[in-house]
């Protein structure tokens, strides 16, 4: 499988990291002490399609594949993990929960506002009690008229605050909570829908990840998303595409990462000699281009194989695995290139090493991928 990338990736790829360089360095220390990014920047992203990379042009979208969206993410993430993190959580969750499984109306009706960066998508699923296990769910949903009453509480959602369509899972058949869940676009100013505590986090500071509240929120039957009781199912779709777009944020943390410690190793001088110039800081930097070009392949294989309508469970877990556990592994080892100066904010490093933990943590934790990748390698083994 050959992955160069063609005369248009490249362009891709150029025109992503110059926005990423021009728009974005300057103001990365500012955005993350204010814990936002500025309206402005997804009138900026939308304009260039990134809010809506992988969807058709007929529906607002930029119309690219998903190693495209690899570019995108990867470069993004590479200057500001919070901008990669908000574009991924955008298209590949909320946007791409509507594109999979809603109905024609739903996606004329939701995408073209989403993928034009109008408004922000958020996706809900996780609760106070319930993380990985994603089936324990405790937000219902019951039969009213023509629609449904909503009530309870979702954690740890990106966009919370400033989404303006969220997509959410509730629970409609408490007999059954592995089989019983249905998903639901609800808009903001929606009667009963609210956002509640904002989440003050180690890292990815700029990112909104905060408390979604449903209070008895009545929502039409026509914004339901796919069939009823089937939206953890459908879910679990979602999250094949989702931790392709987590690996690429991975990518573009680690990237950053090694750029920040191979730049202050070529000018950093320790007892007469530039500390590039030592076998230990050069080994350093070996294994750490190597892990990450490995995590690259990976990604990009998962993608390939996405792009090419095939099913990508095992593969893209384990990309979101190795990818995510590189770049934290690349972030401590950025610190370490840097000494005192990687403890402190004069650089980015401990920024790279903060923000790259949350990538063994969202859309399911390291563990889970492991449980993802042994079941189906079992299924394969006949097990």
């Amino acid at each position: 499988m050959n992955f160069e990338l063609t005369e248009e990736q490249q362009v891709l790829k150029e025109t992503v990291r110059s926005f990423a360089e021009e728009q974005i360095r300057p103001h990365v220390r500012e955005w993350e002490a204010q814990c936002e990014l500025p309206r402005r920047l997804y009138d900026k992203l939308g304009e260039l399609g990134f809010m809506g990379v992988i969807f058709p042009e007929e529906l607002g979208g930029a119309g690219m594949s998903y190693m495209d969206y690899v570019i995108v993410v990867e470069e993004l993430s590479r200057v500001d993990p919070s901008v990669g993190i908000s574009v991924a959580a955008h298209n590949s969750l909320c946007s791409n929960h509507i594109y999979l499984w809603g109905t024609d109306e739903q996606r004329r009706r939701f995408l073209p506002r989403l993928a034009s960066g109008e408004v922000v998508g958020a996706w809900a699923l996780t609760e106070p009690g319930s993380g990985s296990d994603a089936a324990g769910l405790r937000t219902t949903a019951v039969r009213k008229g023509d629609g449904w009453v909503l009530n309870g509480n979702k954690t740890f959602c990106t966009h919370a605050t400033i989404g303006g369509i969220a997509v959410v899972m509730v629970l409609t058949d408490k007999s059954d909570p592995h089989h019983g869940v249905t998903a639901f676009v609800i808009e903001k100013g929606t009667p009963g829908f609210r956002s509640g505590k904002r989440e003050k986090k180690l890292g990815l500071r700029a990112s909104d990840t905060s408390e979604l509240i449903l209070e008895d929120c009545y929502v039409p039957d026509e914004n339901r998303l796919g069939e009823v009781n089937q939206g953890f199912q459908n879910a679990l779709a979602v999250l094949d595409g989702g931790r392709i777009s987590i690996a690429s944020l991975s990518l573009g943390g680690a990237q950053g990462a090694f750029d920040t410690a191979l730049a202050y190793s070529q000018q950093r001088e320790a007892f007469g000699q530039k500390i590039c110039e030592f076998q230990a800081i050069q080994w350093a930097l070996a294994d750490m281009a190597t892990r990450i070009e490995a995590a690259r392949l990976l990604t990009m294989q998962a993608a390939a194989k996405k792009d090419k309508g095939q099913r990508v469970t095992k593969l893209s877990a384990m990309a979101k695995l190795y990818a995510a556990e590189v770049s934290v592994w690349a972030g401590e080892r950025a610190v370490q290139i840097l000494g005192g100066y990687g403890f402190t904010e004069d650089f980015l490093a401990e920024k790279f090493y903060r923000d790259s933990k949350l990538n063994t943590i969202g859309e399911g934790t390291s563990e889970v991928q492991r449980l993802v990748i042994a079941r189906q390698l079992l299924k394969e083994w006949g097990a």
